[in-house]
C-alpha cells in the first residue's frame, strides 16, 4: 500500500510540475505609437527592442536580459511598470507552450499488410509519410480498365463507384467479371484492390490511395476493337481523374502496334478536357517482354498522353520480364521474378492472393501514388449555400517583389454553380475592406459558373496587403443550388513604397499657427488638422477628426480648434476615441456592429485598468523544487530496489 501511495504522489507532482506555467524574458507590446515609441519605453525599463512581431503592426517584441530566460513566475517588477505606462495599450510576458508534431504513424491494421512490403516506411515511396500527412486518396477516382471489377468483393464495396464503371463487352453498366472453372478473369479485381482496397477492416491487406473511389471497365474480356478501347478512355471524364491500365499488344518482340484513330482522339479529347480541363491522367504499364522486347513499340506506352511504368524489384535491381525504353516515365517496385516478392491484393470471389506481379502490379501502384498526390494538390470545395476561406497572405515579404502598398487586387478562379447569378463574392482585406467581386444577377441562368475568370477590386488600394484575407460565396438563390470551387488564385499589384506615409506628407499644406513647448502643433488654419508636428487636411487611419475648445489669452475666452485625436487602440478606423466609436478594425480584431466595437480575435488582450499578476508564494515555490529533487533521486533509487528483488528472485537454491 505505501509503495502505491509513493507512486500516487509522484505522479501527483509530475502532473503539478508539468502544469506550471514558465515564463520568459520576453514580452509581446502594443504600442499603437510606433517604432519610436516602443525603443524609448524599451529603454526606459531596460528592454532590449527586437522589432515589430508581425511587419507592419503595431505589436513589438521586448526582452531583458537581466532577466531569467525561464522562471516559474511572471515579473512582478517589469509588468507593473508596463501597466502603469500609458503608451503601452496591452502587454503580455510570453510563456513556454507545449508542441507536438502531429505525425503519429499510420500503420493499417490489416490482416495482411505486414506482407506489403512495397508499402513499408523504410522504403523511399513515402506512402506512409502521406499517410501520416492524412492523405489518402480522398474525393479522388481511378478506374482500371482491364477484365472486370468485383463490385462486391468486402474489401472494394465500400470504395466502388459506379459512375467510374461500364462493361464494354456486354455492353451494361455492370463491370462484374466473368466467372469460370480457371478462375483466370481476376486481372481487373487484382489491380484494382492495389489502388483503393478499403484500409482497417480485417480484410486483406490495404491499399495505396484507400479512400479513393474505385471503378471498373470491363473491356478485354471479348472482342476488343478501337471502338471498345476509345470508349473505355473516354468514360465520364469529368468524374474519373485517372485511368489506370496493364495491358497492351504482345510482348514477344513481334508486334508494333498502338492506339488507332478513335483511341488516339479519345486520348487528346481527355488531357485537353478531362477533369474539367486539367486533363485526364493515363497510367500505363510498359510490359513484361523482357529482353526480347522494347516498350517504344507499343503505341500506348510510347505516347505523350501516358504515364508509362517499368517495374523494379525490392532490391532494386531490373526485373528479368523488365522491357527497355526511352518512353517509361518512372519505375516504381514488382516482383523481381520470383514468388518471394509478389504483392498482396483482393482478388475474385471474396478472396485475397499474394500472386500479383509485373508491371501489372507497378502501374496501379503508380495510379495509387498519383492519388494521393491529387488529394494533397487542386481538392474541389463543394459551393452549396455559403463557403468561407480564408488565406494568410505574407506578400511576398523578403522577396524582391514585396508589397506594402496595394493596387489592384485579383482572384482568379475557376467553379461551377447550378444557377451562376444566385452566387454572391466577396473579398476583405485584413484592414477590414470587404469588396463586392460580384453581387446577385437575376437574369443570369447559365450553368457555366466561372472558368479562369479574374475578378478585379480596387477598393483595398493603398492599404498593407500582409495578414488574412477572406474570400466569400453566398447563395442568394435556391436552397438546391450548388457547385465546386476548383482552385482560386489572390494575385496582387503594389508598391514596396508605403503610400500612406507619402500622403501624409503631401498633405501639408499650412505651417502650424502654434507650437507647445514639444514642438507639437497645438493650432492649425482653418480648415486643417493638428497631428503631431503637421497641419493635415484629413486624418489617417488610427485617428479621427476632433474639435476642441482652447483658452485664448482672455480671461474665460474659448475658441475652437481642430485636431486629429486618437482612436481606441482596437479601432482601426473610428468616430469617436471610446471603444465603441469603431468603424473599422485593427487586424487583430474583429468587428461587432451591434455596439460598433472591436474583440479580440485570437486571446482576449489584458484589461489595464484591473489587470493582476499571480504571485507564486515562495514556500510554494521552495516545496514544488524539493518535490522535483526528491522524484529526481527517488525514482532511480526504485528502479535499482526493483531490479534488486528480481534479482534475488531468480536465484536457483544451493544444492543439498
Amino acid at each position: 500500500m505505501r509503495s502505491i501511495a509513493l507512486v500516487f504522489v509522484v505522479t501527483v507532482l509530475i502532473h503539478a510540475i508539468f502544469s506550471l506555467e514558465i515564463y520568459t524574458n520576453s514580452w509581446a507590446v502594443h504600442i499603437p505609437d510606433g517604432s519610436v515609441e516602443a525603443e524609448r519605453i524599451a529603454q526606459k525599463f531596460g528592454f532590449i527592442n527586437l522589432g515589430q512581431v508581425v511587419l507592419g503592426s503595431d505589436f513589438y517584441h521586448l526582452s531583458h536580459r537581466g532577466i531569467q530566460r525561464k522562471s516559474f513566475s511572471p515579473h512582478w517588477g517589469r509588468n507593473i511598470q508596463l501597466k502603469k505606462e500609458p503608451k503601452v495599450s496591452w502587454f503580455k510576458q510570453q510563456t513556454l507552450k507545449r508542441r507536438e508534431k502531429r505525425q503519429p504513424d499510420m500503420v493499417p491494421t490489416d490482416p495482411l499488410f505486414s506482407l506489403q512490403w512495397y508499402l513499408g516506411k523504410n522504403l523511399d515511396l513515402g506512402i506512409q509519410t502521406a499517410w501520416n500527412r492524412g492523405y489518402t486518396g480522398r474525393g479522388v477516382v481511378v478506374t482500371v480498365l482491364d477484365d472486370g471489377l468485383e463490385k462486391d468483393h468486402p474489401d472494394l464495396a465500400l470504395n466502388y463507384d459506379p459512375e467510374a464503371s461500364y462493361d464494354f463487352n456486354d455492353d451494361d453498366p455492370d463491370p462484374q467479371p466473368r466467372y469460370n472453372s480457371s478462375n483466370e478473369k481476376n486481372h481487373g479485381t487484382r489491380c484494382a484492390g492495389e489502388v483503393a482496397a478499403v484500409a482497417n477492416n480485417d480484410i486483406c491487406g490495404a491499399g495505396v490511395a484507400y479512400n479513393a473511389r474505385i471503378g471498373g471497365v470491363r473491356m478485354l474480356d471479348g472482342i476488343v476493337t478501337d471502338i471498345v478501347q476509345a470508349q473505355s478512355l473516354s468514360l465520364n471524364p469529368q468524374h474519373i481523374d485517372i485511368y489506370s491500365a496493364s495491358w497492351g499488344p504482345p510482348d514477344d518482340g513481334m508486334f508494333l502496334d498502338g492506339p488507332d484513330e478513335l483511341s488516339s482522339e479519345a486520348f487528346y479529347n481527355g488531357i485537353l478536357n478531362g477533369r474539367g480541363g486539367l486533363g485526364s491522367i493515363f497510367v500505363w504499364a510498359s510490359g513484361n517482354g523482357g529482353r526480347d522486347d522494347n516498350c517504344n513499340s507499343d503505341g500506348f506506352s510510347n505516347s505523350i498522353y501516358t504515364v508509362a511504368v517499368g517495374g523494379v524489384s525490392k532490391h532494386g535491381t531490373v526485373p528479368v520480364y523488365s522491357e527497355a525504353c526511352a518512353c517509361k516515365l518512372t519505375s516504381t517496385y514488382s516482383s523481381s521474378g520470383g514468388e518471394e516478392e509478389t504483392f498482396i491484393t483482393t482478388d475474385i470471389r471474396h478472396t485475397c492472393t499474394d500472386q500479383h506481379t509485373g508491371t501489372s502490379a507497378a502501374t496501379p501502384l503508380v495510379a495509387g501514388i498519383l492519388a494521393l498526390a491529387l488529394e494533397a494538390k487542386s481538392t474541389p470545395k463543394r459551393v452549396h449555400s455559403d463557403l468561407i476561406l480564408t488565406y494568410n497572405v505574407t506578400a511576398c515579404s523578403g522577396s524582391p517583389n514585396h508589397i506594402t502598398s496595394l493596387e489592384h487586387v485579383q482572384a482568379q478562379m475557376s467553379l461551377s454553380y447550378s444557377r451562376r447569378g444566385d452566387l454572391e463574392i466577396y473579398l476583405t482585406s485584413p484592414m477590414g475592406t470587404r469588396s463586392v467581386l460580384m453581387g446577385k444577377r437575376p437574369h443570369d441562368t447559365s450553368t457555366d459558373g466561372y472558368r479562369d475568370w479574374s475578378f478585379m477590386t480596387t477598393q483595398s488600394w493603398d492599404e498593407n496587403p500582409l495578414g488574412l484575407w477572406t474570400l466569400e460565396f453566398r447563395n442568394r438563390g435556391s436552397y438546391t443550388n450548388h457547385g465546386f470551387l476548383r482552385h482560386v488564385t489572390l494575385i496582387l499589384y503594389g508598391t514596396d513604397e508605403h503610400m500612406m506615409s507619402r500622403k501624409i506628407k503631401k498633405s501639408v499644406m499650412r505651417k502650424c499657427l502654434r507650437r507647445d513647448r514639444n514642438g507639437s502643433c497645438i493650432e492649425c488654419l482653418a480648415p486643417y488638422y493638428t497631428f503631431g508636428k503637421l497641419c493635415l487636411s484629413y486624418c489617417p487611419a488610427k485617428y479621427f477628426k476632433s474639435t476642441q475648445r482652447a483658452e485664448v489669452s482672455e480671461p474665460s475666452s474659448f475658441h475652437l480648434v481642430r485636431s486629429c485625436a486618437a482612436c481606441h487602440p482596437s479601432c482601426f478606423t473610428c468616430k469617436g476615441s471610446s471603444a465603441n466609436n469603431c468603424t473599422s478594425c485593427s487586424p487583430l480584431y474583429e468587428y461587432n456592429g451591434k455596439d460598433n466595437s472591436c474583440v479580440r480575435s485570437d486571446s482576449p488582450s489584458v484589461d489595464l485598468q484591473n489587470a493582476s499578476f499571480i504571485r507564486i508564494p515562495q514556500t510554494t515555490l521552495v516545496a514544488v523544487i524539493m518535490s522535483a529533487a526528491i522524484v529526481m533521486v527517488m525514482g532511480p533509487l526504485m528502479v535499482f530496489i526493483h531490479w534488486y528483488l528480481r534479482k534475488r528472485s531468480r536465484v536457483d537454491p544451493s544444492p543439498v
